[in-house]
């Protein structure tokens, strides 16, 4: 057994200074410690999916990361795990715990977890080794950790025991509650404009400085047939995790950035709409292109008819929301974004269908994930 400290200080030394996650009993101590450490920031997810794509835009900003769970929580982190991290070629340490390891008793949820555990990781390609639980052995496993991931930029994973580490209690400090946010609404009940249309008018308004994360389907296809640059992210798989990813970055960066997203992918994930209300990046500009359709799979509808995603936003502690479904009402929000502070949303509802003839990004997602993270690093 060790204490968190004796993880956590030798981790940073490696440079490893950014944590997030979702607790586990199993985890206390390290979480406990990561959030009592000044040195250290730590961003407390609503699931493990969003954990995984928060670390990944982090790493775009240049630093080192680690993701936190347990072992039940994997199930919520394969998408972006194998659909992410896999082919953009992205690394984090990832520590999961080991709830239901096989001959312990443990509550009857983790059974199935608990025993496969080790081969889930396996087959999603993640080398792993048990957690340092010796003060002597932290170091090479970090040095471990270190070169498996520099040899192929991917995740290792660390399999955390119970009592691996002793708990030495938290000391944590409230994140400040806010205002409530502005809500505007600038809609006109025209004829709804295209995605293409909306895309041109972003494209011819969006700052030259801002880092723009695009969710996974026609949106990115769009984007990059209408014009490639190495401020866009494609998102080519991990359905709803653009949000999260543009928190990431948006935590280490003074560039604007501006997720677009879709209301299919937004509604996977609205857990982090609360994230991002709480952490509050000032620079984060959210638009969500609102079809009422899964686009990319035949047009099949989804839920967003029946709510309201500027309200929504809103209540998460965004500092102010926009409903629009025009061009103009459109170029009134964007201008406005980027000029205040944020996090701010822009919902703007559009007609169903994509551009033809409609491309693929045929630059590789490694390739888009190292420009994308040198454009972020220029002055």
């Amino acid at each position: 057994m060790i204490s968190a400290s004796e993880f956590i200080n030798p981790a940073r030394d490696a440079g490893y200074n950014f944590y997030t996650g979702v607790p586990c009993s199993f985890l206390t101590p390290i979480i406990n410690g990561v959030i009592s450490d000044q040195r250290l920031d730590y961003v407390g997810a609503a699931s493990e999916g969003e954990a995984v794509a928060i670390a990944v835009g982090t790493w775009l900003t240049g630093r080192k990361t680690v993701v936190m769970c347990q072992n039940s929580g994997l199930g919520n982190a394969v998408n972006p795990l194998t659909s992410l991290n896999h082919p953009f070629r992205i690394p984090t340490l990832f520590i999961t715990t080991w709830r239901g390891q096989p001959g312990l008793g443990d509550e009857p949820q983790h059974q199935v977890m608990g025993d496969i555990t080790e081969r889930l990781l396996e087959t999603m390609a993640i080398p792993y080794d048990p957690f340092p639980y010796d003060s002597s052995l932290v170091v090479p496993a970090l040095e471990k950790a270190e070169a498996a991931m520099t040899e192929t930029s991917l995740p290792f994973a660390f399999i955390i025991k119970k009592g691996d580490v002793r708990n030495n209690g938290l000391t944590q400090t409230p994140l400040p509650l806010k205002p409530p946010g502005k809500y505007t609404d600038l809609r006109d009940k025209v004829e709804r404009p295209s995605r293409k249309q909306v895309l041109e008018r972003f494209l011819a308004l969006v700052p030259e400085k801002a880092g723009i994360i695009t969710t996974t389907g026609k949106c990115t296809r769009e984007l990059f047939t209408l014009d490639d640059r190495e401020q866009h992210f494609y998102q080519v798989g991990s359905m709803g995790c653009a949000a999260s990813m543009g928190l990431g970055v948006a935590l280490h960066t003074e560039r604007p950035v501006a997720v677009l997203d879709g209301d299919g992918a937004a509604l996977m994930q609205m857990g982090t709409f609360a994230t991002i209300g709480a952490y509050a990046p000032p620079g984060l500009v959210h638009v969500i292109l609102d079809n009422g359709v899964h686009d990319s799979t035949g047009g099949q509808a989804t839920v967003s008819a029946h709510m309201d995603f500027a309200q929504v936003a809103l209540a998460c502690g965004y500092a102010a929301a926009v409903s629009c479904d025009s061009l103009e009402g459109f170029e009134r929000a964007l201008k406005s974004a980027f000029h205040g502070g944020g996090p701010r949303l822009i919902h703007m509802r559009i007609a169903p269908g994509s551009m033809k003839p409609l491309g693929r990004p045929t630059v590789t997602p490694y390739d888009v994930a190292r420009r994308f993270r040198d454009f972020l690093s220029e002055d």
